[in-house]
């Protein structure tokens, strides 16, 4: 009896222990295949789901919507933003940080990201610029794969500019980061997606090169927040603070890249090189960069028989510190210093995207607020250097002579394009040629 007892609980203590074992190797499972293969399938999932959408597939959510159908309107600051319901939701609403490395070597952190709402960080992020707006980064974002040290052009357009914009693609066909504004209203922001969309069909490398960042609120020239946004979510380490109506006379691009000197110079993160900016004296001449000089003896030659000349000319101080008189003498290939900088300086730059100073957003409207984003730049430490071998020229904006050949210089129509150009100090000189007699296009 005592043998048969003791065979008993022996017995029952060996299945004790293949239940424990069952339900260690139930866990043990349950957790590797957790580590190895769900969580590395989450990932991959999500990868293909935010991935580069095709240009068709891109508008199924932005351009079938019904006023019937309402999306999802549980985001925190519906209220406070009072945007349209069905505009909250383009991005997945939320930032993640990982644990770091060390950490989770050492057991400590944890193998999942940690979300904080996106509008909590793109409120800290641009903090001091009006309120409300909401900000949509990579409401599409580029197929192409860019190197690090590629220069991406920043810049901001609005409605009227697309077509400015489209040449600006074609043109550079290279990475492009920019921040498009829609107000507030369902008919513009359905209007502004529209354009995207022709953009996306008549651009043979808009899906591959452009991230687009959109901007919904009611302040029209919040300008030093849109280089901030176009800046911040730029993929390369080296930007180029451009406005859209200027043409790319020259390859800068590829001579800074191949030039080990100057790539130097902008690794350190303390030099702004400057492209020299242009534009025609005569306003039907800068309607067709076709006919735009495209090596600088051919642009030394226009400034001789003064048919081109510096870049708003009526405002000296704008660029006059590039010293024009030393570019033009200057051999090939040279890349001089900037000496005589003044707190009006507003050339186009390429800087190191992280390390100089942001632009202030406190600025807004026209007058002063790149100048004020430069100068802090200045001020910071940064030199100033010019590329004596490129230039870029100003398009003169056809639509506005499109408005006074057809009658319309004053009407309701032409209103839009009269506040544009009432902002800019060449305003006097543009508003000559709108009621001028000669109308002939180049074209």
């Amino acid at each position: 009896m005592m043998v048969f007892g003791t065979v008993k609980y022996l017995y029952r203590f060996v299945q004790a222990l293949k239940i424990l074992l069952a339900f260690y190797l139930i866990v043990a499972v349950s957790h590797t295949t957790n580590r190895l293969f769900v969580a590395p399938l989450r990932a991959g999932l999500s990868i293909l789901i935010n991935r580069p959408m095709t240009s068709r597939s891109l508008w199924m959510t932005s351009l079938t919507v019904k006023p019937g159908i309402n999306r999802p309107t549980e985001h925190k600051q519906t209220v406070a933003y009072d945007l349209e319901s069905r505009f909250l939701k383009f991005s997945d609403g939320e930032t993640t940080w990982e644990s770091s490395m060390l950490a989770l070597e050492h057991g400590l952190g944890h193998g999942h990201p940690i979300a904080v709402d996106e509008e909590l960080t793109l409120s800290k992020a641009f903090s001091t610029s009006m309120k409300p707006t909401k900000i949509i980064p990579y409401l599409f974002r580029a197929s192409g794969v860019f190197e690090p040290d590629d220069i991406t052009i920043t810049t901001l357009v609005t409605s009227s500019r697309f077509g400015a914009f489209s040449q600006l693609i074609e043109r550079y066909q290279g990475p492009i980061s920019v921040t498009i504004h829609a107000r507030n209203t369902t008919d513009e922001i359905r209007t502004v997606l529209r354009s995207l969309k022709h953009l996306y069909d008549t651009s043979e490398h808009m899906a591959t090169y452009v991230d687009v960042h959109l901007v919904i609120d009611f302040f029209d020239r919040q300008f030093n927040t849109w280089r901030n946004i176009a800046r911040l979510f730029a993929r390369t380490d080296y930007v180029m603070m451009l406005d859209v109506d200027f043409y790319l006379c020259t390859d800068f691009r590829t001579a800074v890249r191949r030039t080990p000197h100057i790539m130097n110079r902008l690794r350190g993160g303390s030099v702004a090189l400057v492209v020299p900016a242009f534009e025609y004296t005569k306003y039907t001449e800068g309607l067709n960069p076709a006919k735009f000089p495209r090596d600088k003896g051919a642009l030394v030659d226009l400034v001789k028989s003064k048919r081109l000349g510096m870049f708003h000319a009526s405002w000296a101080p704008g660029h006059n510190s590039t010293d024009y008189k030393r570019y033009y003498a200057a051999p090939p290939g040279d890349v001089y210093k900037v000496t005589q900088y003044t707190p009006a300086y507003e050339p186009y730059v390429i800087v190191k995207k992280e390390g100089p100073p942001w632009c202030d957003e406190r600025f807004v409207g026209y007058g002063g607020n790149k100048a004020a984003c430069l100068y802090e730049m200045y001020i910071s430490g940064i030199s100033y250097f010019v590329l004596a071998d490129h230039f870029i020229i100003h398009q003169s904006h056809r639509y506005l002579k499109r408005y006074n050949e057809n009658g319309l210089i004053n009407s309701t129509q032409s209103l839009n394009a009269l506040q544009e150009c009432k902002g800019r100090r060449s305003y006097a000189r543009l508003a000559e040629v709108l009621f001028m007699e000669e109308t002939e296009d180049p074209s």
